[in-house]
């Protein structure tokens, strides 16, 4: 190891290796007069990382203790007193110790011998390290081909080992790590290490970035389409739709819905805005859309429970009928009291003109219940009360859903009317 005093340059966010030209920019005082100084001298300069970039005035402690000796082949002077230089490392070194004085710093350093014997597992390491090298060029496009190209016609391992470290794209503790290490076989190990890492990393983010641009094409694609759609819907003059689509996306997200109706909704509209709205199915879908929309989903009516009050509607509206009127008492009483009776039906019997009908009204009075009277005499048909498929022509909806639209309330009182009749044409 040859000794040496050399002055030291300290280096922001660089680590500089042998045989690597690099240009820099220097501000610091201290640094400019170590320039000025080398440029009357042999024009060798000491580089040494600092492991704080924050720091002005680095001292032993802030720097690391292996760093580069590199010649100056350019130096430009700028007009703000800063000055432009390009170095070119020559050799490592390591410091053994630093002297500081008034005008810049200096080091004591001695040459590392980075010798080695070109043995069969030198061979196949570079081999290994310039085929990953050249693979990590293909999924990393920042590095010029020339590279790539110069690397194969090198003889020198350590030159080899060295430029491959300077283009990998990890930070510069990992690069420092590379520098300090003097056997070339570990050296390229390392490297090894790092390609193999870095190549990974960048085919999971090619990964990503292609499946992020594959859906934001689809997006643009679909926005693309669906702008040309309104266009040509305007030209047709059918801005009128356009605004009932609108408007049924608006209450879709307004009325509240159960998440299976509003998950069917939402597939409903969706193929509405493709299709030509002088089409059949556009017409069956927005008929649709329009009827699911149009019950009173969560719109209930407050419910009376004052049994007294329901005892005095009943004496009220009807006279007579004692056992009934108490059998319904009854029933409104058990319901106040359990209050979670489930499929509440009462059925009333009787020959016609007894009151069954306005006993039903007094109830939904009684209660505070909306009151829908649905007439089932002559029905034959059950898709009349459960209702039709929404594809047949001239589909409507069951009579049930019918009568909660009507009565404007989740919670209505629905009297089945001559349920006796049912099925009779006569």
């Amino acid at each position: 190891m040859i000794n040496s005093n050399i002055p030291v340059l300290p280096l922001r966010d660089i680590v500089v290796f042998p045989h690597m030209v690099a240009p820099l920019f220097v501000g610091r005082k201290q640094s400019v007069n170590a320039l000025n100084n080398v440029m009357t001298m042999d024009k060798k300069i000491f580089l040494l990382a600092q492991k704080n970039s924050e720091i002005d005035n680095p001292n032993e402690s802030n720097l690391y203790k292996y760093g580069t000796v590199a010649k100056v082949l350019q130096l430009l002077k700028l007009p703000d007193g800063t000055i432009k230089v390009l170095v070119e490392g020559i050799e490592r070194a390591t410091v053994n110790k630093i002297i500081s004085n008034k005008d810049f710093i200096s080091a004591n350093i001695s040459y590392v011998d980075t010798s080695f014997k070109n043995n069969s597992n030198i061979k196949a390491l570079v081999k290994i390290v310039l085929e990953q090298f050249e693979a990590y060029h293909k999924v990393n496009k920042k590095i010029p081909i020339d590279i790539v190209n110069n690397l194969k016609t090198f003889n020198d391992a350590n030159k080899i080992a060295d430029v491959i470290a300077v283009n990998l794209n990890i930070n510069l503790s990992q690069k420092q790590e590379i520098l300090e290490i003097i056997s070339l076989e570990k050296r390229l190990d390392k490297i090894y290490g790092y390609l193999l890492s870095e190549i990974d990393s960048l085919q999971v983010e090619k990964k990503i970035k292609g499946r992020v641009k594959r859906q934001m094409e689809k997006t643009q694609k679909e926005y693309y389409l669906n702008e040309q759609m309104k266009a040509i819907q305007k030209e047709l003059g059918d801005n009128d739709d356009l605004d009932d689509i609108s408007e049924i996306e608006k209450k879709i997200d307004e009325i509240y819905l159960t998440d299976e109706a509003k998950e069917k909704c939402k597939s409903e509209l969706k193929k509405l805005k493709t299709m030509s709205p002088m089409s059949a199915e556009a017409t069956v879908i927005r008929n649709y859309l329009d009827w699911v929309l149009s019950i009173p989903w969560n719109i209930p009516t407050s419910i009376s429970k004052n049994i007294k009050k329901a005892k005095s509607i009943l004496e009220a509206d009807h006279y007579g009928l004692d056992k009934v009127k108490e059998r319904i008492l009854e029933y409104l009483a058990v319901q106040k009291r359990i209050n979670k009776i489930k499929g509440p039906i009462l059925c009333l019997v009787g020959p016609p003109g007894v009151g069954k009908t306005s006993l039903g009204k007094s109830i939904a009075t009684a209660t505070g219940r909306s009151f829908v009277r649905m007439s089932l005499g002559g029905v034959r048909d059950e898709a009349e009360i459960r209702g039709h498929r929404k594809t047949y022509i001239g589909s409507m909806p069951g009579r049930f859903i019918q009568s909660m639209k009507k009565s404007k309330s989740s919670n209505p009182l629905i009297l089945l009317d001559e349920i006796d009749k049912l099925g009779s044409d006569w």
